[in-house]
């Protein structure tokens, strides 16, 4: 049984989550400044954002946040999901929650970065109906790595 829900950043599940997503684009992104793991925890305090994590029969397999950037646009961060959990809809499912989330604090707009070399993110994404838009935010430093996308909710 799936379930997916708001935890703090700072809990055991979350950091496991975020250290494996950090290995995983270090080892793929290995170029100076092409990786962006900025987040804190008010960023992801209820207000102006939360954190999510996936599990799957009490095992966590993914997560993701959201946070304001403006009055209007709340941008996806740190998705993930474990390799193991792949191909089993988690990923759409997180992308959903992620964006009632974002509803939730008032984005009318989503956008996110994701990497060049991240194929089946780039193909979750156009699933869900996000666009290539222009760079944005500290993503325009990495224009060789980065790839930048939105949708109206």
């Amino acid at each position: 049984m799936y379930a997916i829900e708001r935890t703090p950043l700072s809990s055991p599940a979350a950091q496991a989550l975020i250290a494996a997503l950090n290995a995983e684009l270090g080892a793929a992104y290995p170029e100076p400044g092409a990786t962006h793991w900025t987040l804190s925890a008010e960023e992801t305090d209820g207000a102006r954002g939360a954190f999510l994590v996936a599990t799957r029969d009490g095992t966590a397999i993914g997560c993701g946040a959201v946070r304001l950037i403006d009055a209007d646009t709340a941008e996806l961060k740190r998705m993930y999901v474990a390799p193991a959990a792949r191909g089993t809809g988690i990923g759409k499912r997180l992308v959903a929650a992620l964006e009632a989330e974002a509803a939730r604090i008032g984005a009318k707009r989503v956008v996110l970065e994701t990497g060049v070399r991240q194929e089946a993110a780039l193909g979750l994404y156009a699933r869900c109906g996000y666009a290539r838009i222009p760079l944005y935010g500290e993503y325009v430093h990495s224009p060789a790595t980065s790839v930048c996308l939105g949708r109206t909710l």
